[in-house]
């Protein structure tokens, strides 16, 4: 069988390496490059780079089109929107990493853990013109406990891979449920603001933001990036963080430059 991927961002890219080790990817459609980082410099999609490395054909552009006939395309991360002409001309597959209906949208990653989920998990469902809400092939819990976003985002590509290898030749579908749905919106910058008077809060927002985006904090006058820390005795205490204009550190470091 060959299959199609869609695909742009890092979860993206795990799944087209899974799939790619077992499947006869034909081709990937990711978004254009694009400017990234605090620098905005002009880079490739992580799914681009991926699908160079493993020599699969990359097609870019700003509206999708399907460059040739298959008999699934996998959709993972990809960020644009599918039209119906195209939904229609073969099976699409889209993979979400929640348990939906519950966090349908951008971040649901992010969401589950700023909210405080004992778990999440990754749903395989048909793609359809309404956001994340078409009828479930797979679906597959998983705990979050003290995991961190990209530990999370790690363990539900290996799962949606696993999933995907049992559903792809002849999937059956369930109607998704509208009970239970929650949106989980794209990250903000007010997202980012840590109170550290709300440990609990702090210790959820840490994880959710790390290590792709980072939250905000003043510690002793100091604006940083707080990328990881710990309850302790009722306190929020960072491990890992990043003053402005410098590289990451240890707090006892940030510390020790303070004095």
């Amino acid at each position: 069988m060959r299959i199609g991927v869609a695909a742009t961002a890092p979860f993206g890219a795990d799944v087209l390496e899974g799939l790619a080790g077992g499947h006869d990817v034909a081709f990937l459609l990711t978004r254009p490059d694009a400017p990234q980082g605090r620098g905005r410099k002009v880079a490739a999609p992580a799914a681009k780079r991926a699908a160079e490395r493993l020599g699969i054909t990359v097609h870019q552009a700003e509206a999708p089109e399907l460059p040739g006939p298959v008999e699934r395309v996998v959709v993972c991360a990809y960020g644009l929107y599918i039209p119906a002409r195209l939904l229609a001309e073969t099976l699409w597959l889209n993979v979400h990493p929640s348990l939906l209906p519950r966090w349908r949208g951008a971040a649901p990653i992010e969401r589950a853990i700023l909210a405080g989920d004992d778990e999440t998990g990754v749903t395989i469902h048909q793609t359809i013109e309404r956001l994340d809400a078409g009828p479930i092939a797979a679906q597959e819990a998983f705990a979050l406990t003290d995991l961190d976003a990209g530990t999370a985002y790690a363990r539900a590509a290996e799962i949606a891979v696993r999933l995907l290898g049992a559903v792809l030749e002849a999937p059956s579908f369930e109607p998704q449920p509208e009970d239970g749905a929650t949106y989980a919106e794209k990250v903000q910058a007010a997202d980012r603001q840590l109170d550290l008077d709300d440990p609990l809060d702090a210790w959820r927002r840490v994880r959710a933001l790390s290590p792709h985006i980072g939250a905000r904090a003043e510690l002793h006058g100091r604006p940083v990036t707080v990328w990881q820390g710990r309850l302790e005795n009722g306190s929020y205490v960072p491990e890992i963080v990043q003053p402005d204009g410098r590289r990451r550190m240890t707090y006892d470091e940030f510390l020790r430059g303070l004095r």
